[in-house]
Protein backbone atom coordinates (compact mmCIF):
# COMPACT_ATOMS: atom_id res chain seq x y z
CA UNK A 1 0.00 0.00 0.00
CA UNK A 2 2.95 2.47 0.52
CA UNK A 3 4.62 1.38 -2.60
CA UNK A 4 1.37 2.47 -4.41
CA UNK A 5 1.17 5.74 -2.08
CA UNK A 6 4.45 6.60 -3.36
CA UNK A 7 4.02 5.98 -6.97
CA UNK A 8 0.81 8.16 -6.96
CA UNK A 9 2.92 10.89 -5.56
CA UNK A 10 5.66 10.66 -8.00
CA UNK A 11 3.52 10.27 -10.75
CA UNK A 12 1.60 13.75 -9.57
CA UNK A 13 4.91 15.90 -9.07
CA UNK A 14 6.07 14.66 -12.33
CA UNK A 15 2.73 15.60 -14.04
CA UNK A 16 2.83 19.36 -12.49
CA UNK A 17 6.67 19.48 -13.02
CA UNK A 18 5.94 18.58 -16.98
CA UNK A 19 3.00 21.44 -16.91
CA UNK A 20 5.42 24.13 -15.45
CA UNK A 21 8.19 23.35 -17.90
CA UNK A 22 5.53 23.91 -21.18
CA UNK A 23 3.58 26.62 -19.52
CA UNK A 24 6.94 28.39 -19.35
CA UNK A 25 7.64 28.53 -22.97
CA UNK A 26 8.01 32.10 -23.81
CA UNK A 27 6.83 32.70 -27.70
CA UNK A 28 8.18 36.18 -27.43
CA UNK A 29 11.57 35.08 -27.08
CA UNK A 30 11.42 33.87 -31.29
CA UNK A 31 10.33 37.46 -32.39
CA UNK A 32 13.19 39.58 -34.11
CA UNK A 33 14.97 42.16 -32.96
CA UNK A 34 12.73 45.65 -34.40
CA UNK A 35 14.45 47.22 -37.36
CA UNK A 36 18.23 49.10 -36.79
CA UNK A 37 18.38 52.25 -39.13
CA UNK A 38 21.35 54.67 -39.95
CA UNK A 39 20.46 57.63 -41.48
CA UNK A 40 23.87 58.38 -43.63
CA UNK A 41 22.89 60.98 -46.14
CA UNK A 42 20.16 63.60 -46.06
CA UNK A 43 20.77 65.85 -48.30
CA UNK A 44 24.14 66.29 -50.69
CA UNK A 45 26.94 65.50 -48.71
CA UNK A 46 24.45 65.09 -46.11
CA UNK A 47 24.14 68.75 -45.12
CA UNK A 48 20.59 68.42 -44.45
CA UNK A 49 19.14 70.69 -46.74
CA UNK A 50 17.45 70.80 -49.92
CA UNK A 51 16.10 73.51 -52.97
CA UNK A 52 12.26 73.03 -53.67
CA UNK A 53 12.21 72.03 -57.99
CA UNK A 54 14.85 70.11 -57.44
CA UNK A 55 15.32 66.41 -55.31
CA UNK A 56 16.52 65.30 -52.17
CA UNK A 57 19.22 63.15 -51.62
CA UNK A 58 18.67 60.64 -49.51
CA UNK A 59 20.65 57.17 -47.89
CA UNK A 60 20.09 54.77 -44.68
CA UNK A 61 21.25 51.37 -43.90
CA UNK A 62 18.48 49.11 -42.83
CA UNK A 63 19.15 46.07 -40.90
CA UNK A 64 15.62 44.79 -40.15
CA UNK A 65 15.25 40.56 -39.03
CA UNK A 66 12.04 40.37 -38.89
CA UNK A 67 12.54 41.55 -43.36
CA UNK A 68 11.55 44.45 -44.45
CA UNK A 69 7.88 45.12 -45.11
CA UNK A 70 7.75 48.91 -46.15
CA UNK A 71 9.33 52.15 -46.11
CA UNK A 72 7.79 55.34 -45.53
CA UNK A 73 9.07 58.98 -45.75
CA UNK A 74 7.51 61.95 -44.25
CA UNK A 75 8.78 65.62 -44.77
CA UNK A 76 6.73 68.22 -42.89
CA UNK A 77 7.07 71.69 -42.28
CA UNK A 78 7.91 73.27 -38.69
CA UNK A 79 6.83 75.93 -36.89
CA UNK A 80 2.81 75.81 -37.48
CA UNK A 81 3.60 75.62 -41.63
CA UNK A 82 1.36 72.52 -42.60
CA UNK A 83 3.62 71.71 -45.94
CA UNK A 84 4.18 68.28 -46.17
CA UNK A 85 6.09 65.73 -49.04
CA UNK A 86 4.96 61.68 -48.34
CA UNK A 87 6.74 58.97 -50.06
CA UNK A 88 6.28 55.27 -49.60
CA UNK A 89 7.74 51.83 -50.77
CA UNK A 90 5.83 48.82 -50.57
CA UNK A 91 7.82 46.98 -53.48
CA UNK A 92 11.15 46.67 -55.33
CA UNK A 93 14.52 46.30 -53.91
CA UNK A 94 13.84 47.24 -50.37
CA UNK A 95 10.91 45.47 -49.42
CA UNK A 96 11.47 41.40 -48.60
CA UNK A 97 15.31 42.06 -47.40
CA UNK A 98 16.53 41.68 -44.45
CA UNK A 99 18.90 44.77 -45.13
CA UNK A 100 19.55 47.33 -47.43
CA UNK A 101 21.17 51.00 -48.31
CA UNK A 102 18.37 52.71 -48.88
CA UNK A 103 19.91 55.02 -51.43
CA UNK A 104 16.79 57.54 -53.12
CA UNK A 105 16.24 60.54 -54.54
CA UNK A 106 12.95 62.35 -53.87
CA UNK A 107 11.36 65.38 -55.60
CA UNK A 108 10.37 68.41 -53.91
CA UNK A 109 8.06 70.39 -55.36
CA UNK A 110 9.12 74.04 -56.51
CA UNK A 111 6.41 75.47 -54.59
CA UNK A 112 7.75 73.94 -51.07
CA UNK A 113 7.84 76.99 -48.83
CA UNK A 114 11.68 77.79 -47.92
CA UNK A 115 12.59 77.03 -44.28
CA UNK A 116 12.76 74.59 -41.42
CA UNK A 117 11.32 71.01 -41.67
CA UNK A 118 11.53 67.66 -40.22
CA UNK A 119 12.27 64.47 -41.63
CA UNK A 120 10.77 61.18 -40.15
CA UNK A 121 12.60 57.43 -42.24
CA UNK A 122 10.01 54.89 -40.62
CA UNK A 123 11.02 50.82 -41.75
CA UNK A 124 7.89 48.39 -41.09
CA UNK A 125 9.08 45.11 -40.88
CA UNK A 126 7.04 41.82 -41.89
CA UNK A 127 6.48 41.04 -38.02
CA UNK A 128 4.30 44.68 -37.66
CA UNK A 129 7.34 46.42 -35.93
CA UNK A 130 8.64 50.34 -36.48
CA UNK A 131 11.04 52.23 -36.19
CA UNK A 132 11.68 55.82 -36.99
CA UNK A 133 14.32 57.78 -37.56
CA UNK A 134 14.57 61.30 -37.48
CA UNK A 135 16.70 64.32 -38.97
CA UNK A 136 16.14 68.36 -39.28
CA UNK A 137 16.49 70.01 -42.95
CA UNK A 138 16.29 73.25 -44.20
CA UNK A 139 14.78 74.17 -47.79
CA UNK A 140 16.87 77.09 -48.89
CA UNK A 141 17.00 78.81 -52.32
CA UNK A 142 18.96 76.83 -55.09
CA UNK A 143 22.35 78.62 -55.30
CA UNK A 144 22.59 77.97 -59.35
CA UNK A 145 25.26 75.13 -58.90
CA UNK A 146 23.31 72.67 -61.31
CA UNK A 147 25.67 69.56 -60.89
CA UNK A 148 24.60 69.76 -56.97
CA UNK A 149 21.51 68.28 -58.08
CA UNK A 150 22.35 65.95 -60.89
CA UNK A 151 21.21 62.24 -59.76
CA UNK A 152 24.17 60.48 -59.07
Amino acid sequence: MKNLFFKGISCALISILSLGFVACNNDDDDKAAAPVITLTEVGHDNAKQAHPGYDLHLEADVVAEGLIARIDVEIHQEEGGSFEIEQSYTDGTYIGVRNTEFHEHIEIPADAPLGEYHLHFTVTDKEGQQTTAESELTLVEADGDEDEHEEE
